[in-house]
């Protein structure tokens, strides 16, 4: 059985649980405590890897017992494990069983130990199942975890161009389910046979935080199933943007949360409620601003080390938002810092809709008394590139001639070089650079092929009805 074929079988489980009222988000979380166990119990008996789960709680002790002996056992065991030190207590925090029916209970815990090995023969296949089931969620269920979620082709050709080497800490601040880390350690692993470089690189190398807790819950999983931490915890929970944390790395791969600014709300004393703006006041923030993302960016600028590195998906506000913010973070990364390349990502590749995109990369020096970026070369993979998330898929090998150009720095139809000069003469300093002729503006004839646009009408359908069932339920409720 190919791993999408159990991801398939792990995800139709889901109907299982549909008539109980239990939600999809709720579904995954349990699902992944139960996969997380049956695969811990897999990494000891086939590959000889080490437990963090103490013998009383592990897979075992729940595969051998059914009806209410099951649930209580499953029930202890996430009590138990969620007052645990270290990486199982992180990835089993405030858990707690949601699978009350024993009887069904029974039959997904007996579905799941019918199957696999899960792990397979290899030591990445656990983690290749359990991002599937991951990605299947963000995909499928249009409120899930489509937020945290990066395409991988955009995470692979990001990390190929950073090229995060042993001996360097790599860190992710708006870590997700864990996407970029893992890469950027499949990307580092092979570069050395050392044991002592290699256990480094699995216990020192990483870093991620997110102010998610089931998100965090979910990357620390992820990487424990792939061996990153090995019991540490290279995840944690908490509001990167709360502070300056000290630390400083070699390497910085994110994707900061879309949505512009950031906001809570407030109810006075006479019982108003209303919505303020969040603004972070941090001595190190040159800005003070609103705009998440040029709070991630600054952020960002504290935490590189110097000669650091990094690559950094933001969405078009930043790149042209007037004002003192964001006129300011762009002179910023202009003058402090080497902007050196910036790729232009094509719409329909999110599961969020609407969202336009770029990576920006950029290198930390030392102080110099003139501005660092030379030349920014702009790559424009959006002008008449029509992407859509099942009919025409990103894939990996559509972004080869980015990288080959990032490397060769060689300009071409799609590969601009920009001089300091210029970005600077900018009227607001606009580095929203854009120079091919959109042709679905100019000919009707070269609109996206007949395909491309039904498939586009048929998500945005069922999108749709994806919300109408939602107000539906909250009705019928």
């Amino acid at each position: 059985m190919t791993n999408e074929q159990l991801v398939s079988k792990v995800w139709n489980y889901a109907h299982v649980l549909r008539d109980q009222g239990i939600s999809y988000g709720d579904y995954i979380e349990q699902i992944t405590y139960l996969l997380f166990l049956k695969m811990d119990q897999e990494r000891v008996e086939l590959l000889g890897e080490p437990s963090a789960i103490p013998p009383e709680w592990n897979w075992a002790q729940i595969a051998g017992k059914s009806g209410d002996e099951l649930e209580l056992q499953y029930r202890h065991t996430l009590e138990a494990l969620a007052s645990a030190d270290g990486l199982i207590g992180t990835i089993f925090r405030k858990s707690m069983n949601k699978l009350t029916d024993p009887a069904k209970l029974t039959r997904v815990v007996s579905l799941i130990d019918s199957e696999g090995p899960w792990i397979g023969i290899g030591v990445d296949v656990k983690g290749d199942i359990y991002e599937g089931l991951l990605e299947r969620n963000a995909s499928e269920v249009k409120s899930g975890a489509g937020q945290y979620f990066t395409p991988r082709p955009v995470i692979e050709a990001i990390i190929e161009c950073v090229d995060p080497q042993i001996g360097e800490t790599v860190c992710d601040p708006a870590c997700g389910t864990g996407g970029f880390l893992l890469a950027a350690y499949d990307h580092m692993k092979g570069q050395s046979q050392d044991r002592d470089a290699l256990r480094k690189l699995r216990e020192e190398t990483f870093t991620g935080v997110d102010i998610v807790d089931e998100v965090v819950r979910l990357s620390a999983m992820n990487l424990y199933l792939h061996g990153v931490g090995n019991g540490a915890i290279p995840v944690r929970q908490g509001d990167a943007l709360s502070g300056d944390p000290g630390s400083r790395y070699q390497v910085i791969l994110t994707n900061p949360p879309f949505g512009k600014k950031s906001s809570f709300t407030v109810v006075g004393e006479d019982g108003q409620v209303s919505t303020e703006r969040e603004n972070y006041e941090r001595e190190d923030f040159k800005f003070t601003t609103s705009n998440k993302q040029v709070n991630f960016l600054q952020h960002i600028m504290t935490i590189m080390a110097v000669n650091g590195r990094a690559g950094v998906v933001l969405p078009d506000n930043v790149l042209f938002e007037a004002g003192r913010a964001g006129e300011g973070i762009r002179k910023r990364l202009l003058e402090g810092f080497n902007f050196h390349t910036l790729l232009r990502l094509p719409t329909g590749i999110w599961y969020s809709p609407g969202v336009k995109a770029n990576v920006l990369f950029f290198d930390k020096k030392a102080a110099a008394r003139e501005a660092q970026t030379r030349a920014l070369w702009v790559y424009d993979y959006r002008t008449n590139v029509h992407k859509t998330l099942k009919t025409k898929k990103l894939g990996r090998a559509d972004l080869d001639d980015f990288v080959s150009c990032f490397r060769e720095r060689r300009e071409t139809e799609r590969f601009r070089c920009f001089a300091y000069e210029d970005l600077v003469a900018r009227d607001k300093l606009n580095l929203d650079i854009f120079w091919l002729k959109d042709d679905s503006l100019e000919d009707i004839d070269s609109l996206p092929a007949p395909d491309v646009i039904a498939g586009e009408i048929v998500e945005n359908l069922e999108a749709a009805l994806e919300q109408f069932r939602s107000v539906a339920n909250e009705l019928q409720d």
